[in-house]
């Protein structure tokens, strides 16, 4: 069966998602959505390319035009939202009216708290809303799931994750490869973790430690908010601990805490002399044009999943970690691959009817041990290494799968 999509978002995440549903995704079109013309255009002109003919068109649209977007899904089968996350409540009303499977990049707890109260909504249509994917916490929520399934009984989840330069350059050893808004939205805030059963807030850049992630050595490890999402409701009572924190190079902890402490990701306005400004808008107009990623950016991604627990009778450990880098043939960074296909895959799986139906947490829409072969067929790497946890002893015995 052949089917028809739409990516709400032409930019990078959005044009890697379509290039995964040109190539797998058994596409007869896919029409990319933007208001930025040339943008749509581009990102049409890519995806045709690479899938060697015509299946991508372009069409220019104000995602906040609701009656616009509704007349442009009114044939489509499935899309995908990759505009920021405070469009995705209105675009998940437009899925449920259109009965048309949706999923979303995600970047804001709120808001999908939100999406999830129209459960029934989109069950009555017949139609699966999967919010928050992505990097992480879509592709790390799998990854944890997976792990957990692994488990006879599976006790702690701990995750860390990360997008970084390939070759960092200071004084920021950063660069951006999504909106800067999903930047300073997870270092705004507070993060929800389980601690003891029990769901906690802790604010964004608390519990610092450093983490030793081959190829690249000793990264910054703290927490940042939105990356255990859903995870939080749906492991409740269920796990002793689940937690997320993002990695970095040695010194961006310091550099952007400084930040934060000023007070430049708030969203209050300020008084300014006579004017009033949003003091993240004024940070993301000084940020923004010195750590955007050019168009040809090396980047490495790094993920790792620790699920401890019981698994025949003893405590055991599985470490799970994904590494992934710029693709030069295509021409992706490894952050829109991670995002822009792991949101695609989940879409596929919704459409061929492997996803439960109505808005649901990604941990859950779909088998994480099916999920992770479409990811391994897509090329990714993942490595397993279950280990005993330390006996008495002190001795430790180790186990590598594939």
């Amino acid at each position: 069966m052949r089917y028809r999509y739409a990516i709400i978002g032409a930019g990078r995440q959005g044009t890697a998602a379509a290039y995964e549903l040109a190539m797998h995704g058994d596409a007869s079109q896919i029409i990319m959505v933007d208001l930025d013309e040339k943008a749509a255009y581009s990102a049409a002109a890519k995806t045709n390319r690479l899938k060697g003919h015509k299946i991508a068109k372009a069409l220019k649209l104000d995602v906040q035009n609701q009656g616009a977007i509704e007349k442009a899904l009114k044939n489509i089968d499935a899309f995908i939202s990759a505009v920021p996350y405070y469009f995705n409540l209105n675009l998940t009303r437009a899925a449920i009216k259109m009965k048309a499977h949706m999923t979303d990049m995600g970047g804001n707890e709120e808001v999908v708290a939100e999406q999830l109260k129209l459960n029934s909504q989109a069950q009555n249509a017949g139609i699966t809303v999967v919010p928050d994917c992505g990097m992480g916490p879509g592709m790390t929520g799998i990854l944890a799931a997976y792990g957990i399934n692994q488990m006879d009984t599976a006790q702690d989840v701990f995750i860390w994750d990360g997008g970084l330069p390939q070759n960092p350059k200071p004084p920021w050893n950063f660069r951006l490869t999504f909106h800067i808004n999903g930047l300073t939205n997870e270092y705004h805030g507070y993060a929800t973790f389980l601690r003891q059963g029990r769901p906690v807030k802790l604010p964004c850049f608390t519990e610092y430690e450093l983490v030793d992630f081959p190829p690249l050595g000793k990264l910054e490890a703290f927490v940042t908010s939105g990356g255990t999402s859903t995870a939080i409701q749906t492991y409740k009572g269920k796990l002793r601990t689940f937690q997320n924190k993002t990695l970095r190079y040695p010194g961006h902890y310091e550099q952007f805490r400084a930040y934060q402490l000023l007070g430049l990701y708030d969203l209050e306005p300020i008084s300014v002399g006579e004017n009033k400004i949003i003091p993240r808008d004024f940070f993301h107009t000084l940020l923004e044009p010195n750590i955007r990623a050019p168009k040809k950016y090396k980047d490495i991604c790094l993920i790792r999943v620790l699920v401890r627990g019981l698994k025949d009778g003893h405590s055991r450990e599985l470490r799970i970690e994904l590494v992934d880098r710029y693709d030069k043939m295509t021409n992706f960074t490894a952050m829109e691959r991670l995002t822009g296909w792991h949101t695609a895959i989940m879409l596929e799986m919704a459409l061929r009817g492997k996803a439960k139906k109505g808005v649901v947490p990604l941990e859950t829409a779909v088998n994480p041990e099916e999920f992770i072969l479409e990811v391994k067929d897509r090329g990714f790497e993942i490595s397993e290494h279950f280990s005993p946890l330390l006996s008495n002893k002190g001795k430790r015995e180790s186990q590598d799968r594939e």
